[in-house]
């Protein structure tokens, strides 16, 4: 029996790194992506042949295209998960006044490469999975989208990355049960706190040792969803030792449940309309 298939990343650390090694144990192989590449392709060495090490940058699409079109080569014309795993905090800070100027005077950008690297990499990814998922002796296969607690709160500390968190989640709810039919079951994690990199140095000895999420919640999480093909659109908030199913917010009135729910043939007759018909 032909070995599955996984593109992990952020690969090298944290999540990614658990969730990979996990894998190989079950007997998986595994296309390792990063943007470390002295430690991830150590770590590749070490785990032998079921791994092969991409050094990408996840927030360039012609990387992340390289990196799928490798992946399904080396594993013999199949995909069978791709883990959305990479991410970063902030790198601006929308609340502070630390504000650079161009030589007109005018405001220089706002850093949003948090948006990039979080969500738009995500997006890019799916594109390219679910173009390689199609192509799979049997069509389909199974993404995991790390979000995280911050997409279902707030996080103030860090406003950019709690807004793509959120837009995971929508992400997820609404095109989960879309490409089921497809074959492909979408499901995203928030975690709550669980040491990885994304820690400020020196910080994870002080956090407090009641309130960290072990990474064997993690792996919970993805041996639920590899387990189970009926799973889509799921939004799984990890806290502690448990899973917690999220569902979204209670509609206030019949108006907006029928928006939400019955309107899709309405949507779909709008969007093929002719403009300004």
């Amino acid at each position: 029996m032909a070995q599955r298939v996984a593109v992990i990343t952020g690969a090298a650390s944290g999540i990614g790194l658990a969730v990979t090694k996990h894998l190989v144990a079950k007997g998986w192989r595994v296309a390792m992506a990063d943007i470390n590449g002295d430690s991830g392709q150590k770590i590749a060495t070490e785990l032998g042949d079921q791994v092969v090490f991409c050094l990408t940058d996840v927030s360039s699409y012609s990387q992340q295209a390289s990196l799928f079109e490798k992946a399904f080569s080396w594993g013999d014309g199949r995909l069978d998960l791709f883990a959305a795993n990479a991410g970063i905090a902030d790198t601006q800070f929308l609340h502070e006044n630390d504000y650079q100027y161009a030589n007109d005077g005018q405001p220089l950008p706002f850093e949003l490469k948090g948006l990039d690297v979080n969500l738009t990499a995500v997006i890019q990814g799916l594109w390219l999975f679910k173009h390689y998922a199609r192509r799979n002796k049997l069509a389909g296969g199974k993404v995991v989208i790390t979000s995280s607690s911050a997409g279902l709160y707030a996080m103030e500390t860090n406003p950019i990355y709690t807004a793509s968190k959120h837009a995971l989640v929508g992400l997820t709810r609404a095109l989960g049960p879309v490409l089921q039919r497809q074959n492909i079951q979408l499901n995203a994690i928030c975690p709550a706190f669980v040491p990885t990199g994304l820690c400020p140095e020196g910080m994870l000895d002080r956090f407090p040792k009641e309130h960290i999420t072990p990474m064997s919640t993690v792996i919970k999480a993805y041996d639920t969803f590899l387990e189970d093909d009926r799973l889509c659109g799921q939004i799984v908030e990890l806290s502690l030792d448990k899973l917690y199913f999220r569902t979204q917010p209670d509609y206030p009135n019949e108006s907006q449940r029928w928006l939400g729910e019955e309107s899709a043939s309405f949507w779909e007759e709008a969007y093929k309309a002719p403009v300004g018909s």
